[in-house]
């Protein structure tokens, strides 16, 4: 029961504002998803959206304490895989 209400509660955004909660521009979010590298998101209907805990933690997986940090080697080319 606890779980089915965590799950109503979960608050989805639209790709526009889960783009500028994560900095980025809604294409870019848009290519990342088209990659499959992009945060984990929903097709509800006709309309993709975002829950706010998943994109928190797709933000986190690219977190980094250096420059030497093996995660922000595979952050980089993450990024420029697709350009």
């Amino acid at each position: 029961m606890l779980d089915r209400t965590a799950q109503l509660t979960t608050r989805y955004v639209r790709t526009p504002e889960a783009a500028r909660l994560l900095g980025l521009s809604p294409r870019t979010l848009e290519k990342y998803r088209c990659h499959g590298n992009g945060p984990t998101f929903r097709k509800l209907g006709g309309r993709v959206v975002y829950a706010i805990g998943d994109l928190e933690a797709w933000a986190d997986q690219a977190a980094c304490s250096s420059t030497s940090d093996p995660r922000y080697v595979e952050a980089r080319a993450a990024g420029n895989a697709h350009r």
